[in-house]
């Protein structure tokens, strides 16, 4: 069982940046696959970015690609993401996913655990 927290949400402006924070409970944490979706308001939830278990593959959707940043921190059961140069369709839910092997880690059926979301609005 893992339960997932994140922070980091809130209103910024146009170019700027934003960091997500998904912090873990449980031992094994490190053995888990993670991602992040979003949902704006209307619409169907959204791949973002993900990284597996070890840290060393990621995948981001295009429309974050050279804009955001997924990282881990497996000794502190933290996962990241990093948003720059953000603009007003980023404003969503941002949910943290994790899953102990998503087969297809850009599909949210994948991921067995959810985070609560946290809201990014970004104002032009």
């Amino acid at each position: 069982q893992v339960q997932l927290v994140e922070s980091g949400g809130g209103l910024v402006q146009a170019g700027g940046s934003l960091r997500l924070s998904c912090a873990a409970s449980g031992r094994t944490f490190r053995w888990y696959d993670m991602g992040w979706f979003r949902q704006a308001p209307g619409k169907e939830r959204e791949f973002v970015a993900s990284i597996n278990w070890r840290g060393v593959s990621t995948s981001y959707a295009d429309s974050g690609k050279g804009r955001f940043t997924i990282s881990r921190d497996n000794a502190n059961s933290m996962v990241d993401l990093q948003m720059n140069s953000l603009k007003p369709e980023d404003t969503a839910v941002y949910y943290c996913a994790a899953d102990p092997r998503a087969a297809d880690p850009r599909a949210a059926k994948e991921y067995t655990y959810w985070g609560q979301g946290t809201q990014v609005t970004v104002s032009s």
